[in-house]
C-alpha cells in the first residue's frame, strides 16, 4: 500500500521549543472546566494547553515540531486536479498562523483497511482521521480532547467518538444523509417532483431509463465503503424519525429488518436497492464500478443518481463544467407524510496517545485550525462543525435531526452486537453485506424477504451472545 506525502511549507532547521514556554497563558491560573481521561493525566502540569482553552492568535507562536496527518482525501494531492481547495493551499495558510510546525499530510486510498492495521501495528499518523474503532478502545490509540459537556459547548456532533464521557475526535465534516442527483436528467425524464417514497423513486429510476441515456442509480459496488457507508447510515432517522431509534432502540429491537408493511425501517431502506438491481436499474456491470470516474459521470450527466452523503456533493459539483446540475435531495421515505433527514458526524480528528508533550501540543493546535479556521467544513458543502458557522448546503421541506447519544452503560452494545452476528451496520468498512444483496437481485439466486430473514436471525443470535435485552419495536 502507497502512501502519498505532501510536505507542509514550513519553516526547517529551527531548534525546538518546549511545550512549557507555549504553557504561559493565563488560562490554566483560571482553571478550566477540560477535564481529561485518566490516560491523559498529568498534561495540565506539564504545560499542555487543551482544545477548549486554545487561542490560536495567541497561544504557542514560536512551538517548532513536525507532525504527520492521516487523510482519505487522496483527490486533494497537489497536482491531483482538485478543482477546490487542495492540501498544499490549506498548509499554506496554516503556516502563516504557525509558521515553525510542519505538517506532513499522508493521503491513503484504502484508507479505511490502511489505517485500521497501521492502528493494530502501533505504526500511525500523529493527527489521524479515525477508522472504524470499536469505541471502549478509542482510549488505546487517541488522546482524550476532554469531557463531552465541555467540547460540545463549541463543537457539533461531539458524541460520535464519546466514550464514557470522554470525546476522541472533533468531526471533520458533518453530513445530512440523501442522494446525489443530476437535475438535468431528472428533467429530461419528465420527473417535476423528487420522490418521497420508494415506489415513487423506482418510477423515477425507471423514467430515466426509458427516457434519457444516463444509468438511472449508480451502486459503486466495487467501491464497498462507498456502498454500504451510505445505505447503512439511512436506517435510522430518515426511514423511522425516531431521534432515539438508531443509538438507544436499535440494539434492543426484535428482527429490526422486517417488513414493516409501511415503508418505513431499514427493510424499505435495503428493499430500494434490490429492487433497483432486480429491475435493471443500475449499472449494467456492477463489476467495473469506478468511484473516481463516477464524479465526472454525475457532473456531465451520464449518471441519474447515487446514494450518497452530502460530503459527496462538491466533490460531484467539482468534478467537470456542470455544477448547477448537480443536486441534493432527501432519501426517499416518508414517515406519516413527513421526510428527516439525519445530522451526522464524518470522520473525526484523533490525536495519537503515544506523542509526547511538544507534538501533542502542536496536534491540537492543528486540529483545532483545521476545524476552526480552515474553511474546510464549508468549503466541503459540510453542516457547521462549530456551533454557529454557516453552511453552503441546503436541504428543503426535510426536517433535519441528530440522533440521540447511547444511553450511560450501553456504550458497547453496538460493537458486540455487530460483531456477534456479523452484520456489522454502519461497519462495514468492505461493503460485503450489501454488495451480497446486489448481487442476489441481479443474478435472482435470493429473494429480498429471504435476506433480510438471514439478517434477523444473526442479529438475535448476536443479541444473545452479547447479553442485550430485546424488546418489540
Amino acid at each position: 500500500m502507497k502512501l502519498k506525502r505532501v510536505a507542509a511549507l514550513a519553516m526547517a532547521g529551527v531548534m525546538a521549543v518546549s511545550v512549557a514556554a507555549c504553557g504561559g497563558s493565563d488560562k490554566k491560573d483560571e482553571g478550566t472546566t477540560n477535564t481529561q481521561a485518566a490516560d491523559n493525566s498529568g498534561d495540565e502540569a506539564s504545560g499542555i494547553i487543551e482544545y477548549a482553552d486554545l487561542d490560536l492568535d495567541k497561544d504557542c507562536k514560536d512551538l517548532t515540531a513536525e507532525i504527520s496527518f492521516s487523510s482519505n482525501r487522496t483527490d486533494m494531492d497537489e497536482g491531483a486536479g482538485y478543482p477546490g481547495k487542495d492540501w498544499p493551499s490549506y498548509l499554506a495558510d496554516f503556516n502563516e498562523l504557525y509558521p515553525n510546525i510542519k505538517v506532513t499530510i499522508n493521503t491513503i486510498t484504502d484508507y479505511e483497511q490502511s489505517v485500521s492495521t497501521y492502528l493494530q501495528s502501533g505504526e500511525y499518523d500523529d493527527v489521524v482521521c479515525i477508522p472504524t474503532v470499536d469505541k471502549a478502545d478509542l482510549s488505546t490509540y487517541f488522546r482524550s480532547y476532554g469531557d463531552y459537556d465541555t467540547i460540545s459547548q463549541t463543537i457539533n456532533y461531539a458524541d460520535n467518538t464519546m466514550y464514557e464521557k470522554q470525546v476522541y475526535g472533533i468531526p471533520s465534516t458533518c453530513n445530512a444523509g440523501g442522494i446525489v442527483y443530476n437535475k438535468k436528467v431528472f428533467e429530461a425524464a419528465g420527473i417535476t417532483e423528487l420522490p418521497k417514497t420508494p415506489s415513487e423513486f423506482i418510477d423515477a429510476l425507471k423514467a430515466i431509463k426509458e427516457k434519457t441515456d444516463a444509468i438511472p442509480l449508480y451502486t459503486n459496488y466495487a467501491a464497498g465503503w462507498a456502498l454500504s457507508g451510505q445505505w447503512d447510515a439511512y436506517i435510522g432517522l430518515p426511514a423511522t424519525g425516531d431521534t432515539a431509534y438508531m443509538n438507544q432502540k436499535l440494539v434492543h429491537t426484535k428482527d429490526p429488518f422486517k417488513n414493516y408493511g409501511d415503508d418505513t425501517h431499514a427493510y424499505a431502506v435495503y428493499k430500494i436497492l434490490y429492487d433497483a438491481v432486480a429491475e435493471g436499474l443500475t449499472e449494467d456491470d456492477y463489476m467495473t464500478t469506478d468511484w473516481e470516474g463516477s464524479k465526472g459521470k454525475m457532473n456531465n450527466g451520464e449518471i441519474g443518481c447515487m446514494v450518497l452523503g452530502s460530503w459527496a456533493l462538491p466533490q460531484m459539483k467539482q468534478a467537470g463544467d456542470n455544477a448547477d446540475d448537480v443536486g441534493y435531495m432527501p432519501f426517499p421515505i416518508s414517515v406519516d407524510g413527513k421526510q428527516y433527514a439525519a445530522a451526522s458526524a464524518d470522520r473525526g480528528y484523533g490525536i495519537n496517545v503515544n506523542l509526547d508533550e511538544n507534538d501533542t501540543q502542536a496536534a491540537l493546535i492543528f486540529v483545532k485550525w483545521l476545524v476552526e479556521r480552515s474553511g474546510y467544513a464549508y468549503n466541503e458543502f459540510s453542516l457547521p462543525v462549530v456551533k454557529g458557522e454557516d453552511t453552503q448546503l441546503s436541504f428543503d421541506n426535510v426536517e433535519l435531526l441528530q440522533d440521540d447519544p447511547v444511553l450511560d452503560g450501553e456504550e458497547d452494545f453496538m460493537n458486540e452486537v455487530n460483531s456477534a452476528s456479523e452484520v456489522n451496520i454502519n461497519a462495514d468498512g468492505d461493503g460485503v453485506r450489501l454488495q451480497a444483496v446486489i448481487e442476489a437481485a441481479a443474478d435472482g439466486s435470493k429473494s429480498y424477504d429471504d435476506i433480510v430473514a438471514e439478517w434477523n436471525e444473526a442479529w438475535a443470535q448476536g443479541q444473545e451472545s452479547a447479553g442485550v435485552e430485546v424488546t418489540e419495536e
